[in-house]
């Protein structure tokens, strides 16, 4: 029996598993878009997915206890949620979005969410379905009707960081807080994609853009001998302690991801990020831009 699966799978392994009817394998469509985007992930789904593929709803398997969004939902809420899915402690399942300038953009959180409830057993389709409709593979609007199984939690709690660890963590230093939001948020020169959120960082953090982990040619994840440049590059040292954020714990997620790439699986994500941080620290915790 598999105890883990690489993080990132092809299309073509993808394809054979499916030709094969492979057992035990469950593709999710975990696409998420930004408010100004103006898309409907889910209703994109119902027009066009991967075969055998379900969709997984980040805001809906989510703690509905906060105004903050899609925070890591309540463990009793998870195992139902993907339970309901088909989905058993056992099942290999592989994530996509459908993110065409990226190749990847929502579906890492997704595999955070199921690493930090103990399943190991997930991994991420290179290149997304951008990459699978792009080599010709087949798509449907069919939906698969599935049984539900039964899902047990087991959580991780190295993973997962919240406010009061970041807030203790600017006197103590024991982790690098590492940003994966585009360089103007973080210097507070470019809006927020949430209005009644104003840009900025919290102070010591580093700035390492998501968009600087992907091959944008390719829409694809660099290499991890490239990433480790990147990270490098930006002055985080792989070798301590990390964690990582955004602006609501989505694209903070790929910070993980190519950590965990580069052999680094201990990076934990802040789930609440920026958009807690703005709303709850306090005023000398926050460097602000001048929007």
């Amino acid at each position: 029996m598999m105890s883990r699966v690489s993080a990132l799978v092809s299309t073509k392994w993808l394809a054979d598993q499916l030709t094969a009817g492979a057992k035990n394998l469950r593709i999710l469509d975990c696409s998420w878009h930004l408010p100004f985007a103006k898309r409907n992930a889910r209703r994109e789904y119902y027009e066009k997915h991967i075969p055998g593929a379900l969709f997984f709803d980040l805001d809906e398997c989510a703690d509905k206890n906060t105004e903050i969004e899609h925070m890591l939902a309540k463990p009793d809420d998870f195992e139902e949620y993907v339970g309901k899915l088909g989905i058993n402690n056992q099942t290999h399942v592989v994530l996509y979005d459908n993110a065409p300038n990226f190749g990847l953009f929502s579906a890492q959180r997704v595999w955070w969410n199921f690493r930090a409830f103990g399943h190991n057993l997930v991994s991420i389709l290179d290149g997304g379905l951008p990459r699978w409709l792009s080599e010709e593979y087949d798509y449907t609007d069919e939906i698969l009707k599935v049984q539900p199984e039964t899902f047990r939690v087991s959580v991780v709690s190295n993973l997962i960081r919240s406010f009061e660890d970041v807030e203790r963590n600017l006197a103590q230093k024991n982790f690098q807080l590492v940003d994966a939001r585009p360089s103007g948020r973080f210097n507070g020169t470019a809006p927020e994609p949430r209005p009644d959120i104003k840009p900025g960082h919290v102070r010591g953090s580093i700035s390492v853009p998501f968009n600087s982990l992907l091959n944008l040619e390719t829409k694809n994840l660099k290499s991890p001998e490239e990433l480790t440049n990147v990270f490098e590059m930006a002055g985080v040292d792989l070798s301590k302690p990390m964690v990582t954020m955004c602006g609501s714990g989505v694209t903070g997620a790929m910070l993980v991801l190519a950590a965990y790439q580069c052999g680094k699986e201990d990076a934990a994500l802040y789930d609440g990020s920026w958009m807690e941080w703005y709303m709850r620290a306090k005023a000398d915790q926050k460097e602000l831009g001048t929007l």
